[in-house]
């Protein structure tokens, strides 16, 4: 019985050890997952902090290029509106060049007539005195 005994405690002993020997691994190994987790942590919070800042300034030149645009926009309008006032005042001047050259065809053209005719009467008067 001593040899089952000693047999029995055997590996009772050894157990022990291999315990050790194996828990001193896990130890090793959850220290490195902790560490690569707080790295990991410390990675996707730098992104986090790095999309903030990108949004932020995203957002900083989608205001300043909506300010710009309505600026050029309203420029633009008001431009637009001095070209139609100055169209127009060019279209009323023009009517107006127009209207005085009809009106001085016009004259040219009854004072022509009008002198056509006095020529001609003055031929027939100027004949019937002959």
């Amino acid at each position: 019985m001593a040899a089952n005994t000693d047999s029995a405690s055997s590996p009772a002993a050894a157990a022990p050890l291999s315990l050790k020997e194996n828990i001193t691994p896990i130890n090793s190994k959850i220290a490195e997952l902790s560490e690569s987790r707080a790295e990991l942590l410390n990675r996707i919070q730098n992104l986090k902090n790095d999309l903030q800042s990108w949004r932020s300034k995203l957002d900083t030149q989608v205001k300043s290029y909506r300010d710009e645009l309505s600026d050029l926009k309203k420029t633009l309008n008001v431009e637009v509106d001095q070209l139609r006032s100055e169209f127009q005042e060019l279209r009323t001047t023009l009517q107006q060049q127009q209207e005085d050259v009809t009106v001085s065809l016009k004259n040219l053209g009854l004072q022509d007539v009008s002198e056509d005719v006095q020529d001609i009467q003055g031929s027939k008067v100027d004949g019937e005195n002959v």
